[in-house]
């Protein structure tokens, strides 16, 4: 197990709750020993939380839904079912109205019993800050978020004012407060204005421009404010096709960690991407297709990222390589998964990143070498 040093967390008189998806946890009961100091928090164990990428359900994917929603994602499922927590980037609007964009070249779009899929899969939460996530106008973004209301099932990264769009989904997990917020760091040029979340305008998180200082103060709110013990980023980030991350990349994954994020991962570039620690927090830099009609040669590796936390500290990582087919990731085994996840492993120094594949002592210093966090 790689263990990072566990980081100070403060008291949770009462756990924080934000929408109201069917979390999968197990409350821990402990009661201290005779001679022991009575804490002023309730015991915690560590959690599990499961991360895949992107998810839509176009092509294939659509006979598979409209066939049976409870199976459309297939046997990665049982994974998926495993983790305390699962997560994925839902790439699509939910809708069957809006009009789609305008000269737009790949606009996506599925009935709400996406919802009931996701759901079927053991996935409690998505994200739906991406560059799809409008492809049906301001009409299509609301009826996602209706729908997704209707089937009681958080997302994140999106909302009906800038407010909303921001926020953080917080489930409680073994005693752990969890903060997660979406942002997307993709957009088309001449659709942010019209995409990006505003003062009363339905919209996106984006990380672009000047809203990356509002997403890294939405993190370091959910960290300081809402009672958080462990803080999740999922973006939409890279560029398509490219294994490695963009320059800018690594600087804003430690602006993150710098305001309290202790994990920050994410998709977009339809093929996978190299993952590590930087400092004691978590980093990866693409997820690649997960339950895609879009599948051949590097675009058809997936896998399930599975990490072990506690108060705040990332205790372990789990890379599952899989390859999709008939649009869904199906694990490899034996000689075939060991030669996957070498490969995996490998994009770590491929690409100039300062990740690591063990997290580094959080007194070291900055992240990178250490941890600038706050302690909570």
């Amino acid at each position: 197990m790689r263990t990072g040093s566990l980081l100070a967390a403060i008291a949770v008189a009462t756990a924080c709750t934000t929408g109201s998806g069917d979390v999968r946890q197990a409350a821990d009961t402990a009661t201290p020993a005779s001679g022991q100091e009575q804490s002023t928090r309730s015991p915690t164990d560590p959690f599990t939380i499961a991360f895949g990428g992107d998810v839509m359900f176009e092509g294939i994917l659509r006979a598979r839904l409209d066939d049976d929603p409870g199976t459309a994602l297939g046997p990665i499922a049982d994974t998926l079912s495993a983790a305390d927590l699962a997560m994925v980037n839902l790439e699509t609007a939910v809708t069957h109205g809006g009009t789609p964009v305008p000269g737009k070249q790949f606009v996506f779009r599925a009935p709400p019993a996406a919802f009931e899929a996701l759901d079927a899969a053991g996935i409690d939460v998505v994200s739906i800050a991406n560059n799809h996530g409008m492809d049906y106008g301001e009409e299509g973004l609301l009826d996602t978020l209706r729908y997704a209301e209707e089937a009681d099932f958080p997302v994140v990264g999106a909302g009906r004012d800038i407010d909303a769009a921001y926020a953080p989904h917080i489930t409680e997990v073994n005693g752990s407060t969890v903060a997660i917020i979406g942002a997307t760091d993709v957009l088309d040029e001449e659709l942010i204005p019209t995409w990006t979340a505003g003062e009363g305008r339905p919209g996106l998180a984006s990380a672009k421009y000047e809203m990356r200082e509002t997403l890294i103060a939405a993190v370091r709110s959910a960290s300081e404010d809402t009672g958080a013990d462990t803080v999740v980023v999922f973006l939409h980030w890279g560029l398509e096709g490219s294994h490695c991350p963009l320059p800018h990349a690594p600087d804003l994954a430690r602006d993150l960690i710098g305001a309290g994020a202790d994990v920050v991962v994410g998709a977009h570039a339809h093929v996978l991407a190299p993952g590590g620690y930087l400092g004691d927090a978590y980093v990866h830099y693409g997820l690649g297709n997960f339950a895609f009609y879009n599948f051949s040669g590097p675009t058809a590796e997936s896998g399930v990222l599975t990490l072990t936390l506690h108060d705040g500290a990332v205790l372990d990582d789990e890379w599952l390589p899989a390859r999709i087919e008939g649009g869904v990731p199906i694990p490899y085994e034996g000689d075939s998964a060991d030669r996957a996840r070498a490969e995996w492993e490998r994009l770590r120094t491929g690409c100039a990143t300062d990740l690591a594949a063990v997290p580094s002592d959080p007194a070291a210093g900055a992240p990178g070498e250490g941890s600038a966090r706050p302690t909570r």
